[in-house]
């Protein structure tokens, strides 16, 4: 199974989506005329711009939505995987990422806004609503639909759980061996998987506007409280960070872990991580009640900022400064800690590691609980996502019982990926990602090309903005979008 696996990620994650997530970010950079630095005040004033309405939740549950999605294991066990894997350069890569996603954040997120629908109550969108209506090709967006299903569904729970079951084994111990279905399992891991189980179960099933109450107060808590433990470690060692720092730059380009793999390692763990053109924000984003389409596509840019040039950055710079890692495959390799050999690198022990170093068994434990709260809330975004696809897919053919039928499939995938191997969880999530990412970056680029609704929206409040408007107003008809039949009922 792991060598199927293997195979197919090696085909979906070859050079040429690598480069496909760095191009697409610098060409939407260029052309947008980097909207991520020009209208950063921008960004963060509109956080708190809108209202949650009756079919519609506020910019900053949406914000959170998406940042549930983009703040998860990636940030803790995926930093430590990218570093890992890819040498300390590689952190340098995930900046990489992060600066020019941010644009194809604000793209993607805009034409989930711009192409929107009024579903049974709810604003539904995302990148099969756009695909279907800007391409005018309904067989794309039903191949993205059912691969997004798939993947957020079946694939990439069992990454998020998978670390929640590491991290509570590592912090408190295996406990007791228990036979469960044949296999050996620690008792540790089998009580994360029914308690991961229980409250999931609970959320989904009260509904997206249940998911953003959630996640609007979850989110902000546990990132603040990751980065200032972070900053705490690294005012600890503040004598070392410039050493730290030029060790990044130096290895981005001399990578210690063969020539190509900083790079690699960086872009792939950046998508997984901040989700840049992965097609995952603008679900969120669609769901947004706001005046202009262009506003939540730059509340979505700034969300990017938050995940990797924050969150990520704090896991790296902690890993780094406590020298708790090693670069796998590489004879002498840069390690202080005295780590043990068969430490797994996709699992979060290089972070717990870190926070140990300083803190003593408590490092363990909080590494833990706030890996806890950041898969967790990632798989709510994922359910609400599959759920839009789901529903996509409901508007031409009815499935009797198809949600009950996700919701019972996402929490089977939640439980067994809590108590199955690291390695072979983050394979099928990175398999999960890779087809996403394939699928909507070669969609939003051919849109771009056919007619740059994204653009024109963004210039159209860009104008808007100069004259000094005292309420925003979007026209698709009078910028040449077509399609955008929300909006123009809106006018």
């Amino acid at each position: 199974m792991q060598e199927i696996v293997g195979t197919i990620n090696d085909l979906i994650w070859s050079q040429a989506l690598i480069y496909l997530c760095l191009g697409t970010g610098l060409f939407f950079s260029i052309m947008t005329r980097f909207v991520q630095v020009r209208l950063f005040k921008e960004m963060i004033r509109l956080l708190f711009a809108s209202k949650e309405s009756a079919r519609g939740i506020s910019s900053f549950q949406a914000l959170a939505v998406s940042l549930s999605g983009r703040v998860g294991t990636g940030n803790i066990a995926g930093v430590a995987a990218a570093i890992g894997f890819g040498g300390p350069g590689a952190v340098f890569w995930m900046w990489v990422v992060a600066f020019l996603g941010a644009a194809t954040a604000y793209i993607e997120s805009t034409l989930g806004q711009i192409y929107k629908e009024e579903d049974e109550g709810q604003y539904r969108g995302g990148p099969a609503y756009y695909i279907e209506k800007a391409m005018g090709q309904k067989w794309y967006a039903w191949i993205f639909a059912i691969s997004t299903i798939l993947a957020v569904g079946i694939l990439l729970p069992g990454v998020q759980s998978n670390s929640i079951g590491n991290a509570a084994e590592l912090a408190f111990g295996g406990g007791t061996v228990v036979n469960f279905f044949g296999a050996n399992i620690s008792a540790t891991k089998v009580t994360a998987a029914v308690i991961v189980v229980s409250i999931l179960g609970f959320i989904i099933f009260g509904g997206v506007k249940r998911i953003a109450h959630v996640t609007q107060i979850v989110v902000p808590f546990m990132a603040l409280g990751y980065v200032v433990m972070a900053l705490g470690i690294i005012l600890f060692h503040a004598s070392e960070l410039p050493g730290i720092l030029a060790l990044i730059f130096s290895d981005a380009f001399t990578p210690m872990a063969g020539v190509g793999a900083a790079i690699g390692w960086g872009v792939k763990r950046g998508v997984y991580s901040n989700e840049a053109g992965q097609g995952t924000g603008p679900h969120a984003a669609a769901a947004a009640e706001v005046d202009h389409p262009a506003q939540q596509g730059l509340v979505q840019a700034f969300s990017v900022y938050i995940d990797t040039l924050f969150v990520c950055t704090a896991t790296a710079f902690m890993i780094l400064i406590t020298n708790q890692y090693y670069v796998s495959g590489v004879d002498n390799a840069i390690s202080g800690g005295m780590l043990a050999s068969d430490i797994a690198a996709n699992s979060p022990a290089f972070t717990q590691l870190a926070l140990e170093s300083v803190l003593g068994g408590f490092g363990k434990i909080f590494v833990a609980i706030a890996l806890f709260f950041f898969a967790f809330t990632t798989l709510l975004a994922y359910y609400y996502i599959a759920e839009t696809n789901v529903a996509y897919i409901r508007r031409t053919f009815r499935v009797p019982g198809g949600l009950t039928i996700l919701k019972i499939a996402l929490m089977s995938a939640v439980f067994y990926g809590t108590i199955r191997s690291a390695d072979l969880a983050w394979a099928m999530g990175d398999i999960g990602v890779g087809l996403m990412a394939w699928l909507n970056i070669i969609g939003i680029l051919i849109i771009f090309f056919m007619s740059s609704p994204a653009l024109k929206a963004l210039k159209d409040y860009e104008r808007q903005r100069k004259a000094g408007v005292e309420k925003y107003t979007f026209d698709p008809e009078a910028l040449g979008i077509k399609n955008a039949d929300f909006w123009k009922g809106e006018n």
